[in-house]
C-alpha cells in the first residue's frame, strides 16, 4: 500500500475510465509486478495490463536544501466487469 501515492485526475485519465483503465502515481522504486500484486490483493480485481513511465522530477526546496520528487505514472487496465473505487486525491 505504500507504493501508491495518489490517483491522477486529468482529462485523459477520466477518458480512460471508460476503457476500464485507472491512472495513478506510484513510488519510482516500485516495479510493475509489485504494483500489480498489491492492486489485485487490496482491491480484489484482476489486472490485465500495466503501462508506466517515469515523470520528470520537480525541484522542491526546504530552506537551503534542494530536493526532487520522483514518481512513476501507471495506467492499470482491469478485466471487464471489475472496477476499483476512486483513490484519494492529492492534497494541494
Amino acid at each position: 500500500m505504500d507504493g501508491m501515492k495518489y490517483a491522477v485526475f486529468t482529462d485523459k485519465s477520466i477518458r480512460l475510465l471508460g476503457n476500464n483503465q485507472y491512472t495513478s502515481n506510484v513510488k519510482s522504486g516500485s516495479t510493475k509486478a509489485e504494483i500489480k500484486h498489491w492492486v489485485e490483493l487490496f482491491f480484489g480485481v484482476k489486472v490485465i495490463a500495466m503501462n508506466s513511465h517515469r515523470l520528470p522530477g520537480k525541484g522542491r526546496r526546504m530552506g537551503p536544501i534542494m530536493g526532487h520528487t520522483h514518481y512513476r505514472h501507471m495506467i492499470i487496465t482491469l478485466q471487464p466487469g471489475y472496477s476499483i473505487p476512486p483513490l484519494r486525491k492529492k492534497r494541494t
